[in-house]
């Protein structure tokens, strides 16, 4: 940005010259609007959507739309067995073999029967507890969107009851992830099955009865486990995705934390605004923190009265860079005033410093991880005040 904006903008608000300035442009957000009181049923009725309805796994379904808006999808296979041939008995040993496999595929069905009487319902419990989180997180941000007070107790009750949800979402996942393991025996039980049938072909005194018996169970142990397949790789991708879900929500529960406290809405997590900017996660560390001789700083934060209101600053010049360059690191330092002697130089280096611990803690509330910030501190004499600077590297 060039200098005279920079000068616009410090001049132009009294909260810039006090608090924050940019060496780029800075969106403030508008705090215009109406009271969201009135709008919360409106707001949950546009987070709700309709489950889809189950389909035929045989006919490979896939999934469908997501269920709730900003949920990832649910699949909607249904997992029916088709069931066993009923065979007469012929007295000889295979085909007494052939009766002892067709019961043991009647109970591993019986069991896929009952797993996906399961699946069905975990997915309606998720769409279920992910539509009422959605619903009040939405009244949350509302209320956040045309300003309310610090602390707000209405927002505070909502925002537990949205952390309630979203702890049963993550239990829901959990139950899911269960039903995988489940499903896995089923399907070494399938394996064992198969590899049975196969065998028994091989075994003397066998009749021809015996043996269109076993082609027929063969065929059915086959087909179940392809069906069992079907059903371990859609309940592991909803597994997958639901867990990223569940984890994206928590950083941006974090963040609205932070809001509440200050009574102004931010955005998504720091976090997932670099990872959405880069397609991927990263493992990115900020290491050492670096000179900062001929370096401008992006955000200066002037500690020149109580309760600097800086959040929402930060958080806009953060998420600006982050959106840009994924992969970017930041050097927080703390700057005391050199003059006063070396009593009021210690007593200010200390106190900037913890302002300076302030600034990282809600960096970290808003969803930037640790590694991406390397603090320092140092004196200048040319500022009169403590100063917290936040450098991109």
């Amino acid at each position: 940005m060039d200098y005279k904006k920079f000068r616009l903008l410090a001049i132009g608000s009294a909260l810039i010259v006090s608090a924050c300035s940019f060496s780029e442009d800075s969106l403030w957000p508008s705090l215009t609007g109406e009271d969201p009181a009135g709008s919360t049923s409106e707001a949950q009725e546009q987070a709700s959507a309709k489950a889809a309805a189950p389909q035929q796994a045989q006919a490979g379904a896939q999934p469908a739309a997501t269920a709730v808006p900003g949920q990832p999808a649910l699949g909607t296979g249904n997992f029916v067995p088709s069931g066993v041939t009923p065979g007469s008995a012929t007295g000889t040993f295979v085909g007494k073999k052939v009766v002892e496999l067709r019961g043991e595929l009647q109970r591993l069905q019986g069991n896929i029967g009952q797993q996906n009487g399961q699946l069905q319902k975990l997915r309606g419990q998720l769409v279920a507890n992910s539509r009422r989180y959605h619903g009040t997180i939405a009244a949350v941000n509302a209320r956040l969107q045309v300003g309310t007070t610090p602390g707000n107790p209405i927002l505070v009750q909502q925002f537990k009851s949205a952390q309630a949800d979203l702890s049963r979402v993550a239990q829901d996942v959990t139950g899911m992830n269960e039903l995988a393991n489940s499903i896995g025996s089923s399907s070494t039980m399938s394996a064992f099955l198969s590899e049975s049938a196969k065998s028994a072909f091989a075994i003397s005194g066998a009749i021809d009865e015996d043996h269109r018996q076993l082609a027929i169970l063969e065929d059915e142990v086959n087909r179940t486990d392809v069906l069992i397949d079907r059903l371990l790789t859609e309940v592991s991708g909803d597994v997958r995705r639901q867990t990223n879900y569940v984890t994206t929500e928590q950083s941006n529960l974090n963040l609205m934390s932070a809001g509440i406290k200050t009574g102004e809405i931010y955005g998504g997590s720091l976090l997932n605004v670099a990872m959405a900017s880069s397609g991927g996660g990263m493992q990115v560390s900020a290491g050492a923190p670096r000179p900062t001789a001929n370096r401008r700083p992006l955000v200066v934060i002037r500690f020149d009265r109580k309760d600097v209101p800086y959040q929402q600053a930060l958080y806009n010049a953060v998420s600006r860079v982050l959106e840009k360059r994924p992969d970017a690191v930041f050097d927080l330092v703390a700057v005391a005033p050199s003059a006063g002697g070396q009593a009021r130089v210690a007593l200010n280096t200390n106190k900037a410093r913890r302002q300076a611990e302030t600034v990282l803690r809600s960096l970290i509330e808003m969803g930037l991880p640790p590694s991406r910030v390397a603090v320092a501190a140092r004196t200048a004499a040319t500022t009169r005040t403590n100063e917290v600077h936040l450098y991109i590297r």
